[in-house]
């Protein structure tokens, strides 16, 4: 773990961009294993049995049965090393459903390490196990979600590691605002921008600034995605302030220009990529 992480692939969690929500399984038995990447969807994963170690961002988490992880939209992650008999769930929703699903107070998805009680787990486990690997089980993986999203906020006194409040509350501002950048976040919120910067940098592996810039990326696929094909157009309506930034940025985030994304399969590639150990497919 030594160094820069390598680059993170763009790997859609979802199977079909016409699906809501998805519970995947991974068994180490089975392989299968997705390199480092990150995506536009939250996700949650439960551990059934077993033990394994993740990279988040720039740092390393180690869990065990029982425990619950949440990663944000864009977070990147790599499950890294693992014992012979780990089994878990990832859990995902649509951003727009996760959103309309926590409802309009909720919090947005932050990064998030705690155990769940056995009959916690054992709750989690049936719900998620009659849904495996099912399409289109939108309603079904909305109750799902709820349920694992509430047990992981109130299992403050299973916490490994608590996201800071000034995390939660900067997520949640550029979820809002996303034209907000770290000084204007820091008048909103009456602290020091240097006190946001390190907090989030902590909880997610990751600067603010880079962060802001991935969620641009992020929002600018779903427009394409949506049909928006003008890539300047779109460019500008995210929130890049030229067509060179973005391109910067999709040349720094994924290695490529953003027609060579789109336009050329390689996106299909990427998303296509198991267990390798380059930095592109």
């Amino acid at each position: 773990m030594a160094g820069r992480p390598r680059r993170a692939l763009f790997q859609d969690f979802l199977p079909d961009r016409a699906q809501r929500a998805f519970v995947w399984k991974y068994s180490q038995s089975i392989g299968g294993r997705r390199p480092r990447h990150f995506h536009a969807e939250p996700e949650l994963n439960v551990i059934v049995s077993g033990s394994a170690t993740f990279a988040v961002g720039d740092g390393v988490v180690l869990v065990s049965e029982g425990d619950l992880l949440a990663f944000p939209s864009g977070q990147e992650h790599e499950l890294r090393a693992a014992s012979p008999d780990l089994y878990l769930f990832a859990i995902g929703l649509e951003p727009t459903y996760a959103a309309d699903v926590l409802g309009p107070e909720g919090e947005p998805v932050v990064p998030l390490h705690v155990r769940l009680g056995t009959a916690e787990l054992t709750a989690v486990l049936d719900r998620a196990a009659a849904i495996v690997d099912r399409p289109f089980v939108h309603q079904l993986g909305a109750e799902l979600w709820q349920r694992v999203d509430w047990l992981g906020r109130h299992a403050a006194s299973r916490t490994r590691q608590r996201t800071h409040v000034l995390t939660r509350r900067a997520l949640k501002l550029m979820g809002a605002e996303p034209e907000l950048g770290l000084q204007g976040l820091a008048d909103e919120l009456k602290v020091q921008p240097s006190e946001i910067s390190r907090h989030f940098h902590r909880d997610l592996g990751m600067t603010l600034v880079r962060y802001r810039m991935r969620s641009r990326l992020l929002d600018l696929i779903r427009r394409v995605d949506a049909g928006q094909r003008d890539l300047m157009a779109a460019a500008s309506t995210v929130g890049f302030g030229s067509y060179s930034q973005c391109h910067r940025t999709f040349q720094s985030e994924l290695g490529c220009a953003p027609r060579e994304f789109f336009f050329s399969g390689l996106r299909e590639r990427m998303q296509l990529t198991y267990g390798s150990d380059d930095d592109t497919p």
